[in-house]
């Protein structure tokens, strides 16, 4: 999938703004808070209906405009043409459209346009808790796996609505309980099944990119933990009911997984130096744009936003070396350093452009063709 041009109006610090890209690769740089990120953001947005900075859609609309609008022209990698649009208005509901129709479901967008971004804020992934892991497997199995995503909904609804009867005054009803958890029980089966699979594929993946990237100097490990593996989720739901009114929300089942990483036999979290833990998030988000490109059918668009910071020079090589080859298509990249940036694009030999971001205006500084 590529990217050819994008169109934004009042999103965030962006006014105004229309983009024609490379085909490759993209830089912009720009000081902190000129409008870098925001632009890599409003890219995100139209893969995802959703910001990957703003929980709440209405803080995307800059301060004082009544609207924000984003529009991109895209070409799949069979030279199919499509445009895709959001709109929202304060205090309305967002309006998503492929070539003009609206959809009716933003489920059902996911994973047309497929996109990995690697930032700043993928260090909660190591410092965060358990429902930042579990979100990481979700995004990526939800972009090639339909099923997996109306699944999770289904599940997520049922865990709403037996949370809900958990903190009633009243006894739960038990025929109404029964039904729910066994609802529960079966996408759970699901769900654990597909974020088993996953991590049993990814993991080799992910060690190939990070022996590349360190050097081979370091041991990582994934592995996936759930209450599945300590029994029949059905009967542990029902096992639980006593504690779970206690508690007033469900202990047990998949939306408490976790998903471990280790370094040199132990904990990421405690283990891992700056650049080491920048290492393995970029090598996990590298493999899995290599999972999604060999899953799906388009290739993925790759976001790098401020990622080589608590690198040393040696890694940024490797880093930029891997992503330049042919197993990579359309890549953005951000920094507040034009130096480094100009060392970047010396090792690429392909075509490139480079853009200024000042004040949330975007200008073309430098480009390089195709032969």
């Amino acid at each position: 999938m590529e990217l050819r041009s994008i169109s934004i109006l009042n999103y965030r610090n962006l006014m105004e703004v229309n983009v024609d890209f490379s085909s490759k690769i993209n830089c912009f740089i720009g000081s902190n808070g000129m409008g870098k990120t925001n632009l890599l953001d409003a890219v995100y947005y139209l893969s995802f209906c959703k910001s990957a900075v703003n929980a709440s859609d209405s803080s995307n609309i800059m301060h004082e405009a009544p609207f924000f609008m984003l529009q991109g022209n895209y070409c799949s990698d069979s030279g199919f043409e499509e445009e895709v649009s959001c709109a929202l208005k304060r205090g309305d509901k967002k309006q998503f459209r492929k070539d003009g129709k609206l959809y009716e479901r933003l489920s059902d967008h996911i994973g047309s346009v497929p996109l990995v971004m690697v930032s700043p804020a993928d260090n909660e992934l190591i410092a965060g808790g358990s429902e930042e892991r579990r979100r990481f497997m979700d995004v990526v199995i939800s972009q090639y796996d339909k099923e997996y995503l109306l699944s999770l909904i289904r599940y997520n609804r049922a865990l709403q609505q037996r949370n809900a009867l958990l903190r009633g005054e009243r006894e739960p009803d038990a025929d109404m309980m029964s039904l729910i958890e066994e609802m529960m029980a079966e996408e759970a089966l699901f769900i654990n099944k597909c974020r088993r699979n996953f991590i049993d594929e990814l993991t080799p993946i992910f060690a190939r990119f990070h022996n590349a990237i360190s050097g081979g100097n370091e041991t990582v490990a994934l592995s996936y933990r759930s209450h599945l593996n300590d029994g029949d989720m059905l009967e542990l739901l029902r096992a639980s009911r006593g504690d779970d009114r206690r508690l007033g929300h469900t202990s047990k089942g998949v939306h408490r997984d976790e998903l471990v990483m280790q370094l040199g036999g132990y904990p990421l979290k405690r283990e891992g130096s700056q650049g080491q833990n920048k290492t393995f998030l970029v090598s996990l988000k590298l493999a899995q744009y290599d999972f999604l490109r060999t899953k799906g059918g388009e290739m993925p668009l790759l976001l790098l936003d401020d990622i080589f910071d608590k690198l040393d020079s040696r890694r940024v090589e490797q880093i930029i070396s891997l992503v330049a080859g042919d197993g990579f298509g359309q890549i953005f990249i951000t920094d507040v350093n034009r130096e480094h940036i100009d060392g970047i694009l010396e090792h690429v030999t392909g075509e490139y452009r480079l853009f200024d971001v000042e004040k949330g205006c975007v200008n073309l500084l430098k480009e390089k063709s195709k032969v």
